[in-house]
């Protein structure tokens, strides 16, 4: 019997749980699902430029679970972009993590979907979140 999955620590939830290709009904198109916490490891290695071993202490899990998130999600991601596929993002094992809190001014921030971490609304710094990598203007 196969150990369960321990939940990945997710920071944000996607604005969207549904990509579709332009012009073709979604019933006339396959179905490919991409999981929260596979959307999450592409953030952090992908988007945020955080190491292997960096989004695994983010997401709670080990370097190689990391390895294996990106691989099978950056599988569907393609197949769904090359092949004129919808692509559903649900799913997974995951729990949403609370955001830290801002490193200027202290203030703790809930993220909404589709909200990615990064400025503070509460004194407009470059404060909140974990990583300081691509995803925020630099590169």
């Amino acid at each position: 019997m196969a150990r369960p999955h321990r939940p990945r620590q997710v920071a944000c939830l996607p604005r969207t749980s549904l990509f579709k290709p332009v012009g073709v009904p979604a019933r006339d198109l396959e179905h490919l699902v991409l999981k929260i916490d596979e959307l999450e490891a592409m953030r952090l290695v992908d988007l945020e430029g955080l190491s292997h071993e960096q989004a695994a202490q983010s997401l709670g899990v080990s370097r190689q679970t990391v390895g294996r998130l990106l691989e099978q999600g950056r599988r569907i991601v393609t197949e769904a972009l090359l092949k004129a596929r919808t692509l559903g993002i649900e799913g997974g094992t995951f729990e949403v993590a609370p955001a830290p809190p801002c490193r200027g001014c202290g203030q703790s921030h809930v993220l909404a979907p589709g909200e990615l971490p990064g400025t503070c609304p509460a004194c407009a710094g470059p404060g909140l979140g974990g990583g300081r990598g691509r995803g925020h203007g630099e590169g």
